[in-house]
């Protein structure tokens, strides 16, 4: 993947704003170690850092085609997964290729068909293309927001990027908070709505959305959402079906002139995708497949069983790479490697995080990178096919409001009493919540059941599928790793979309319907396992590594956390090792020392971003 960044403005002159670009594409250097292009033209000036993957000679970029008395210029970041199909179509219209990049298909398929250019192709990008004649920008992103896409729309013109802190770098870009920004923190943290930026002059372009700037004007539209239509196959048909688009989706997405290889959990989503990696490998004759997973040193020690957690992964594993004869490392992390790295997760994601959630996953890419510069992963099944504990058990269901924010009461007790008149945390919340819930395309004559089963996927696809999508990239891309998620296939998202949810929880077990789908994929220990989250580290001395970074800034008397959060709550939290709140802050592990690490997050944030608050 790559880092772009672009910047329209007829006010600045060329000498300064090319000082200034570059100042701005270097932050997004370890999204793109392997090259940095600029272009400058007018009132245009454009940025790309870019991780070689396909077609190193053909895909140097920004990328300049004329046509038709025009000129255009994309910057690019991204993966098609149907190149070829678009090339040739775009061949049979009468127009030629220089190289085999997807890049340059991109290129041309928005010069043959304009904005609807994206209406032709499957892939994961953010991507802009520029009109230098007609002075025209346009900005798009993904049907699923697996690639991210930021802007800052100006008096004088407009600002986009891979990541926020491109955008900061500018210096007319001020880190100020307001209160709609605060809310987000404190409400909803560390998700956040949909086209939110947090920071007030920064804006998120949503997924599955366009942007077009011209003559001072953005506009922006919305091409392409889920579309509520009668199910009209049987359970055998759906299976197969579901089969079919999943071991498609997949082998589009091994295609690389790098090394490949695959997250292995051992759960049923990295599983599958590993099964088929292998498979093709093998018929290509390509050699073992790389796998590789995650453990904590001495977690067989430390492991405690929970509700989310009810077993570790190893022998699931071992089972999956055993079955497909991958080459499988496991990476073990320590305690230092989780603790140094919670600052540096904050900076990739420009935002608080989930503490060692992320700071793990982007050891774990940094190990990943040592050996493969692509990984397949198994993000968005869980969203997509309902597997978690909210799509069906009936106290989550019924719970007011997102059912993976259940800290409503402890996120109001934390916050200092004299903003409690200014921030509302639940009626935030709630009004966010509603504004989702309100957009669900829904199918009219549906019984109730299935108009909140509809409503549940909408908000699982727009909320919790975003927040992982975003650590995956940020984590990922924060190691220079490119990582490609089969499930998000806008094809078989469509299609599941409609399929009763009688059939999604097939043998009352979450995922049944693609469970079903992968028989003889997977052995039956794997195919039937309970859902497992991504593991965290249960020892003892990540605990008191947090318990102390969190000492530190309670006795700082000018630690901005306390600006915002009461010292005393948290000083009662922290003594207690994160015990007194046993309730996540967010999803299923925010608990204990991950809550702490959240706040000591936050506070690291305000600090080294210097954020205002207004």
């Amino acid at each position: 993947m790559c880092g772009i960044v672009g910047w329209i403005d007829h006010t600045q002159r060329s000498e300064k704003k090319a000082s200034i670009l570059d100042q701005m594409a270097d932050t997004l250097k370890h999204r793109g170690p392997d090259d940095y292009q600029k272009w400058m033209d007018g009132p245009a000036a454009f940025g790309h850092q870019r991780l070689i993957v396909v077609d190193p000679a053909g895909g140097r970029q920004p990328m300049i085609r004329k046509a038709r008395d025009e000129e255009y210029i994309l910057c690019y970041n991204g993966e098609l997964y149907n190149t070829d199909e678009v090339r040739d179509k775009l061949k049979a219209e009468g127009w030629t290729f220089d190289s085999h990049s997807d890049t340059e298909v991109v290129l041309v398929s928005y010069m043959a068909w304009g904005s609807s250019c994206v209406d032709h192709l499957n892939g994961i990008f953010a991507f802009s293309i520029w009109e230098k004649n007609r002075e025209r920008l346009f900005l798009v992103r993904d049907r699923l927001g697996v690639k991210p896409l930021f802007y800052s729309d100006r008096t004088d013109g407009v600002m986009f990027a891979s990541e926020m802190k491109a955008i900061l770098a500018h210096p007319d870009v001020e880190p100020t908070v307001d209160l709609n920004g605060i809310h987000e923190i404190l409400s909803l943290g560390p998700s956040r709505t949909p086209g939110e930026g947090v920071f007030k002059e920064i804006h998120e372009l949503r997924p599955g959305h366009r942007a077009v700037w011209e003559k001072g004007k953005l506009s922006i539209d919305r091409y392409w959402n889920v579309q509520s239509t009668p199910h009209e196959d049987d359970f055998v048909e759906t299976v197969a079906r579901v089969r079919e688009l999943f071991m498609d989706a997949s082998q589009r997405q091994l295609v690389s002139d790098v090394k490949l290889g695959t997250f292995l959990s051992g759960g049923v989503d990295s599983s599958a995708i590993t099964a088929i990696a292998a498979e093709q490998y093998e018929q290509e004759q390509k050699g073992a497949l790389q796998t590789f997973s995650i453990d904590y040193k001495d977690q067989e020690k430390f492991f405690k069983k929970n509700a989310f957690q009810p077993d570790r992964d190893e022998a699931f594993i071992k089972l999956v790479s055993d079955q497909n004869q991958t080459h499988h490392l496991i990476m073990e992390a320590k305690t230092e490697d989780l603790v140094s790295r919670l600052k540096r997760a904050v900076e990739l994601r420009d935002l608080p995080g989930m503490a060692d959630v992320d700071s793990s996953l982007l050891w774990f890419c940094e190990e990943i990178k040592n050996h493969v510069t692509v990984a397949l992963s198994g993000e968005c099944a869980d969203e997509i096919f309902g597997g978690y504990p909210w799509f069906y058990r009936k106290e989550d269901k019924d719970r007011k409001g997102f059912p993976w924010i259940r800290s409503l009461n402890e996120r109001v007790t934390l916050v200092r009493d004299d903003l409690k008149d200014d921030i509302d945390i639940e009626w935030y919340m709630l009004k966010r919540y509603q504004e989702t819930v309100a957009e669900t395309p829904l199918l009219d004559g549906e019984d109730e059941d299935s108009k909140k089963h509809r409503q549940m996927l909408y908000l699982n696809m727009n909320w919790f599928m975003q927040t992982l999508l975003e650590r995956k990239d940020r984590m990922s891309m924060g190691a220079s790793l490119e990582v490609r998620v089969p499930f998000s296939d806008h094809r078989l998202v469509e299609y599941v979309w409609n399929v009763p949810w009688s059939m999604k929880f097939h043998n009352n077990q979450e995922k049944g319907l693609l469970r079903e789908a992968l028989r003889g994929i997977l052995p039956d220990k794997v195919l039937f396992r309970k859902k497992n989250p991504y593991p965290k580290t249960f020892h003892p001395d990540y605990t008191k590594a947090v318990c102390t970074w969190m000492n530190e800034i309670l006795f700082d008397p000018n630690a901005p956390l306390f600006d915002i959060f009461d010292r005393e709550q948290v000083r009662k939290l922290n003594a207690s090792e994160g015990k007194s709140i046993d309730t996540p802050w967010f999803g299923q592990l925010m608990t204990g020392p991950q809550l702490i690490a959240h706040l000591c997050q936050i506070d690291h944030w305000l600090r080294t971003y210097k954020v205002k608050l207004l």
